[in-house]
């Protein structure tokens, strides 16, 4: 057979051989390092034979398949420490992710002494040097085999599998796992890794399913890079909004209150309430919307009406009982309140289009497991909008709302973060029966939309990745999602097309020949949801906010009592300039209130003391430049509501 290398060289072999055999026969050195194959493109085990001719490509830790591969062996290693030292937990999933890898087990919770004496135990398998062998047994053999090891979740994975499935386990020291590969060959192998922490998780994502504990951990080649990305995780932890948010008092949780309910502190209070008078008069001064304000809840009929009774009653809190003709739901969308705003009267072609919009507070059910922070939360507060247009506006509405989006962001500075996303729906949804298929209409019709779409986001010039299986039940979307500092990725927009809601709610608007006519409709967000954002924020900014979103925009500090009266008036003056002011009249040593100061992220610290009460200035220190000098109050009152005004996001200087 002849092997074609990376390098365009052949080498002959009389007879099938391992990769990994092909690998010591090029350089024992390569063979050492080697992590797997690609053959063909497709990565395999090293223990994998070729018999015919074949491209072959060696796989080093090098490469983020190499690296998969260590991190999917150390997995392995990791679950068979936890079995001997949890003999009673059962063994689920453990697949490699970006960043490192998991593992879920059917087994108590797992302290941070836990996690040290299992690393330990990893320490000894590693030193062991098992090496990994690979093999298959039949269908009725594996689940017998997995049954006689007492492994109930196996055994679940082993009878999913297609009949004719190979099946293949991998030993290593006695620990035997379910697994398709790659594999390193040895243990011995693994030079770095560490265990990151612990957290629940349901058995298959589903909240119905058995409670597992999850164990995250990532492993590297190199001790360097180990200790590189564990320090990466000690930097990013200073940026996480919900240690950072409750460390700069912007918000709080309770446990009496419960999950996914977060409190917002007077600071964050005052960051949200900007956000929503700049997005609020932005919307209805500058890109023609309208306001309305509808109800929290409703009786079960109006979802019954809208399909979300059918396709979103899981994510629903009901009020009664769901039989009952009254029984009511908290909203958690405001799209068909809004469609009776605008059928309360007539509209006309010459109407068209009308925007409504909406500071909408939602609440959806989201799983327990899911809660995080201001992310992810069962009660929200979003920049809600529902576009009734004529089908020959669709198109230039959808990229105004585009438009719009990006300016947010922009002025947010937060745009070059962002990824476009076409969520489209899944085909294969269209084979099951009417009553199970999760979308409405017919695949024909979401073809052509979903085409529009891509039309729209190629013609303004943004890069997108396709979403399978991520459109809502009655149209595909735009989403513009951002990740956090732990790579999570979040939608934080949404722009989508509907062509099918209008004729269950018999909206219509009069044409130019006095017929009645179904218009088409977009649900939008400009900003998206506050929470979100506000998490986002402090994350982007390390809590270093650009100065008008600032709870606190400047702090006047007397040098001494003496100056109190001046830095009032000082005050006074920038307060009726709507500059948020404080002054901190501490008996304290000027330095200190500085440093305090610079550790509460202020954008600007006005020092007062005999000089400027006598010359009516103030001494400038700022978060951007240090020491600004001396300036008149009124100049200083000029630039500060001008950087406000504008929305200026300065740049730091190392000061």
């Amino acid at each position: 057979m002849k092997i074609t290398l990376k390098d365009g060289s052949v080498k002959e072999y009389a007879s099938a051989m391992s990769i990994i055999d092909i690998a010591k026969d090029i350089s024992e050195g390569l063979a050492r390092v080697a992590c797997a194959g690609r053959v063909d493109g497709e990565i395999k085990d090293l223990r994998t034979v070729l018999d015919g001719d074949h491209e072959l490509e060696i796989v080093t830790a090098t490469e983020p398949d190499g690296l998969r591969v260590i991190r999917h062996t150390a997995s392995h290693v990791m679950a068979q420490a936890v079995k001997n030292l949890f003999p009673e937990a059962k063994v689920t999933i453990g697949p490699a992710i970006d960043e490192g890898f998991y593992y879920d087990f059917d087994s108590q919770s797992f302290s941070r002494d836990d996690l040290d004496a299992i690393e330990a135990e990893m320490k000894k398998i590693i030193k062991e040097g098992h090496e990994l062998t690979r093999f298959t047994l039949p269908r009725d053999e594996a689940i017998k085999y997995m049954q006689e090891r007492n492994e109930p979740y196996k055994v679940e994975l082993i009878e999913d599998l297609p009949e004719g499935a190979e099946i293949s386990f991998y030993d290593q020291g006695g620990f035997v796992d379910l697994c398709a590969g790659p594999h390193l060959m040895s243990t011995k192998n693994i030079k770095a890794y560490k265990l990151i922490s612990s957290s629940m998780a349901y058995w298959r994502g589903d909240a119905k399913k058995a409670r597992l504990t999850r164990i995250y951990d990532t492993a590297f080649n190199k001790k360097d890079e180990l200790e590189a990305y564990l320090q990466h995780l000690e930097d990013i932890k200073l940026r996480d909004h919900n240690r950072l948010g409750r460390e700069m008092k912007l918000f709080t949780t309770v446990d009496v209150i419960g999950q996914g309910l977060p409190l917002l502190m007077p600071r964050g209070t005052k960051m949200i309430l900007k956000l929503q008078r700049w997005i609020e008069d932005l919307e209805d001064k500058e890109w023609g919307y309208v306001r309305t304000r509808t109800p929290l809840m409703a009786k079960s009929d109006l979802y019954k009406i809208s399909g979300h009774w059918d396709h979103y009653l899981d994510g629903m809190f009901l009020l009664g009982d769901p039989e009952d003709p009254e029984c009511l739901a908290l909203r958690p969308m405001t799209c068909p309140f809004q469609y009776y705003v605008y059928m309360n009267e007539q509209h006309s072609y010459r109407d068209l289009p009308v925007r409504m919009s909406e500071t909408s507070t939602l609440f959806r059910n989201e799983d327990s497991g899911e809660m995080h922070g201001l992310t992810r939360v069962r009660q929200f507060t979003i920049t809600e909008g529902h576009l009734v247009v004529r089908p020959d506006q669709m198109v230039e509405e959808v990229k105004r709302c585009l438009a719009l989006a990006k300016h947010c962001l922009t002025v947010l500075g937060v745009e070059s973060e962002v990824t476009y996303h076409l969520s489209k729906c899944d085909p294969a949804d269209w084979d099951k029966p009417e009553g199970e298929r999760k979308y409405i209409d017919t695949l024909e019709k979401w073809n052509q939309v979903e085409q529009h779409l891509r039309d729209i986001l190629n013609e303004v010039g943004v890069e997108y990745t396709e979403d399978v299986g991520e459109a809502a039940f009655y149209g595909p979307k735009i989403d513009i999602n951002a990740k956090n500092v732990y790579g999570k990725e979040d939608t934080m927009i949404t722009i989508q097309w509907d062509e099918m809601i209008a004729e269950k709610f018999g909206t219509y608007y009069i044409d130019e020949n006095g017929d009645k006519v179904r218009p088409f409709i977009i649900h939008r967000t400009s900003m998206g949801c506050y929470e979100r954002t506000l998490a986002w924020l402090i994350e982007h900014y390390a809590g270093k906010f650009p100065t008008w979103l600032c709870p606190e925009q400047v702090r006047v500090l007397p040098i001494s009592e003496k100056y109190a009266d001046y830095a009032e008036k000082v005050r006074k003056t920038l307060a009726a300039a709507d500059v948020d002011v404080t002054v901190d009249n501490r008996s304290e040593k000027i330095g200190f209130k500085i440093r305090e100061a610079r550790m509460d992220r202020l954008p600007y610290m006005l020092v007062v003391g005999a000089d400027e009460e006598a010359n009516g200035t103030v001494s400038v220190r700022s978060r951007f430049e240090g020491d600004e000098g001396i300036k008149s109050l009124g100049d200083f009152v000029a630039q500060i509501t001008e950087e406000i005004r504008t929305k200026t996001i300065r740049e730091e200087k190392q000061v």
